[in-house]
């Protein structure tokens, strides 16, 4: 096991956690303002920058990480992110952070670490063509659609959770191109400038953010931040195994336990929205929106 690469995996998490609570505090408070108008108010907000700051360099943990250690071992450490915020989010908004939720989160961070003991992942190449890319962007490409046209025929809070899916994938795409993206600058600026990868992170990295402060503004942290850090996981281990040639050990019942630990992944993100759902008060009953 790469500790290295696990030990900055986990400080990235940490400082994604801390941005993710200040950015959706900040996007929440301006519910009447969307799309470029949203965006535009909130980068004159100093709490935003900082939090953005933050993130910033959690991302620079994140593909120091990358650079030592693979994909399938990096991405999914960085799920422990919901064990530090979604407690540190319901403190600074006031709310009383469930034991079903806790014990959600803690099974995320258990299915993660029998995972990666399990499945034992390794090999892997840093960089291939893009023929080998085209599949997994068109998966990819696919999800993005979907739950993007599932956001725009529902309301809040659930427009949340299927914003977050799309910052989620693009997240996860994003976190593949990093890896290739690094390996060029290790040989040099000219290198990395000269291949299509960087230029396609740019791209998604930034749709990525403006959806995922969409997601911030349309539900609480427990909707609009579960997904997205989910889905960055499973599809940059998805990218990794069918664009970068990483492997997972899938012999016999470890085929099975892998499987549960996904199981246990989407069942707990799915949980995690529905308690984090608001309540509309009616006639002094409490009535799920």
């Amino acid at each position: 096991m790469p500790w290295l690469a696990v030990s900055l995996a986990l400080g990235a998490a940490m400082l994604f956690a801390v941005g993710a609570v200040a950015q959706q505090q900040e996007a929440a408070t301006y519910p009447d303002l969307h799309g470029a108008r949203l965006m535009l108010r909130l980068l004159t907000k100093p709490r935003w920058l900082a939090a953005t700051t933050g993130n910033a360099c959690g991302y620079v943990l994140q593909a120091s990480a990358l650079a030592v250690g693979s994909l399938i071992v990096v991405e999914p450490l960085l799920v422990t992110a919901l064990v530090f915020a979604l407690p540190l989010g319901a403190r600074w908004n006031g709310r009383s952070i469930t034991r079903t939720q806790m014990l959600w989160a803690a099974a995320l961070s258990a299915a993660l670490a029998v995972f990666l003991i399990a499945g034992d992942p390794d090999g892997g190449r840093n960089v291939q063509p893009f023929q080998a890319w085209f599949s997994s962007i068109v998966v990819c490409g696919v999800i993005v659609v979907a739950a993007g046209g599932f956001a725009l025929l529902v309301g809040p809070p659930m427009r949340a959770l299927g914003l977050a899916v799309v910052a989620g994938t693009c997240v996860g795409l994003g976190s593949a191109l990093t890896k290739s993206s690094v390996y060029y600058l290790t040989h040099g600026v000219t290198p990395l400038f000269s291949h299509w990868e960087p230029y396609a992170l740019i791209g998604v990295a930034a749709f990525g953010i403006f959806m995922q402060q969409l997601a911030f503004q349309s539900g609480p942290l427990e909707i609009s931040y579960p997904a997205t850090m989910i889905l960055d996981p499973l599809v940059a281990s998805f990218i990794a195994v069918n664009t970068l040639n990483e492997h997972v050990d899938t012999a016999g019942s470890t085929r099975v336990v892998i499987g549960l630990c996904v199981f246990v992944l989407i069942c707990g993100t799915v949980a995690l929205a529905r308690a984090g759902a608001p309540e509309l008060v009616v006639a002094g009953a409490a009535v799920p929106d």
